[in-house]
């Protein structure tokens, strides 16, 4: 019987890995400065002419903001290397964020719903909504970009904190072309039908804002949480596992125990096999560094224990 751990070594990842670090970090920075410069001109605009669907996606993107920052230090803390006191690494940090993000938009969401409910009770007039039109349209392309490039480093690294921020980003993309649509509605509306007040449809934009958003945040909590919990990687992962170890037969005799968890990008794989009693502790591993390479073929940064028993059926 043999214990063999094969997951640590740093051999030719490391490289990668720091390469990986400079893209994650890098990413995340672009993310923070757009959604700052978007947060000062959303606010200006919108407190300049009384929009509470632009204040809302001000809001919005302020809740952006924080999640950049935290995704910001999240794959910073992450990509720091196992100590003492954290021997499995530092990834759950880009899960704590995703949570945390999570929190923020469910609270910003709560704010919009309040705000848009009294600006229906108490209508007020927009000044110049064309202002506010221009700065939707100036907010969506801006985060179509960042949000795309977050998403391809995001998905190139496996980083949930890149992710989170993306989908914060498309969310604010589609809420900020429902609130130009609203905006436009009110500006045709009152230059067709002269006499009539269409201010109603701000705070409605603004409702419907804050329902994608809790959509979003959903979705986003039980996709952090579900990591922080040590579920199980995917099925289709697992399944691309055990069809990887089933490949290695007639060498391998049987495997059970497959256990797996993810934190932040690093997937934490441990499995038995079974192989021939009369197989050298030399051969086995052999055995185990193989499948070792090949499960790293797929997820380079994973940890795999493999612990090797003797088959004594025979």
């Amino acid at each position: 019987m043999a214990m063999v751990n094969r997951g640590i070594e740093p051999r030719f990842f490391f490289g990668d890995i720091l390469k990986t670090s400079s893209q994650k970090q890098g990413a995340a920075l672009v993310s923070v400065l757009s959604n700052t410069a978007l947060v000062i001109a959303k606010l200006f605009i919108g407190l300049a002419i009384g929009s509470v669907s632009v204040i809302s996606e001000a809001i919005h993107s302020t809740v952006d903001l924080l999640a950049s920052i935290i995704a910001f230090f999240a794959v910073r803390k992450a990509d720091q290397p196992a100590d003492e006191q954290h021997a499995f690494g530092h990834g759950k940090f880009e899960n704590l964020s995703g949570t945390i993000e999570a929190i923020l938009i469910f609270l910003a969401a709560g704010w919009i719903i309040y705000e848009a409910i009294h600006k229906l009770l108490v209508p007020i007039a927009l000044d110049n909504p064309g202002y506010g039109i221009i700065v939707m349209a100036a907010s969506a392309i801006a985060n179509i970009a960042v949000s795309k490039m977050l998403f391809r480093v995001g998905i190139k690294t496996d980083s949930i904190a890149l992710k989170a921020d993306a989908w914060h980003l498309m969310t604010d993309v589609y809420t900020s072309t429902g609130v130009m649509a609203g905006l436009i509605l009110i500006w045709l509306g009152e230059k067709v039908f002269i006499g009539f007040h269409f201010h109603w449809i701000d705070p409605v934009a603004a409702i419907l804002v804050a329902l994608l958003i809790i959509k979003a945040a959903w979705k986003l909590t039980m996709e952090s949480v579900s990591d922080l919990l040590d579920q199980s990687l995917p099925p289709e992962e697992e399944e691309w596992i055990r069809l990887r170890i089933n490949s290695m037969r007639p060498r391998v005799h049987d495997f059970h125990h497959l256990r797996s968890r993810k934190s932040g990008s690093t997937r934490f794989v441990e499995f038995h096999i079974i192989v021939d009693s009369c197989m050298s502790v030399g051969q086995s591993h052999e055995l185990n560094d193989t499948l070792v390479s090949e499960i790293k073929s797929r997820f380079p940064d994973s940890k795999i224990m493999i612990h090797i028993e003797p088959n004594t059926a025979n």
